[in-house]
């Protein structure tokens, strides 16, 4: 079994670059229902998640696994994005949010 050297939240875009360059037929089961998952969810390219995570940690002070929950997700309204932090169990100011909403609406 091969020893984890690194643990990092990463995206679906992220995921399916990472897939993409694996022959389909040389994955497992799991691979590829992970890799068809991905292809029809992902909604950005890798560059472009990746941007948006990097300024969504810098610009709103999210974790990188919230801001990966927001790539992959990318609400459009306060209140859909209310719903997602609702759940991180930290109170994120109005302020914040709305800057959330920017970010996303730049990297659409």
């Amino acid at each position: 079994m091969e020893e984890i050297k690194k643990k990092q939240s990463i995206s679906l875009s992220e995921v399916k670059e990472i897939l993409g360059k694996v022959d389909v037929e040389a994955m497992d089961q799991i691979q590829r229902w992970t890799y068809d998952y991905v292809t029809k969810f992902s909604k950005l390219d890798s560059k472009e998640a990746k941007e948006m995570k990097k300024q969504l940690v810098k610009d709103c002070d999210l974790t990188e696994e919230e801001a990966v929950e927001i790539v992959n997700i990318r609400p459009t309204s306060l209140a859909e994005l209310r719903s997602f932090t609702f759940g991180w169990k930290k109170l994120i100011l109005a302020e914040t949010l709305e800057k959330i909403l920017h970010v996303i609406k730049a990297h659409s």
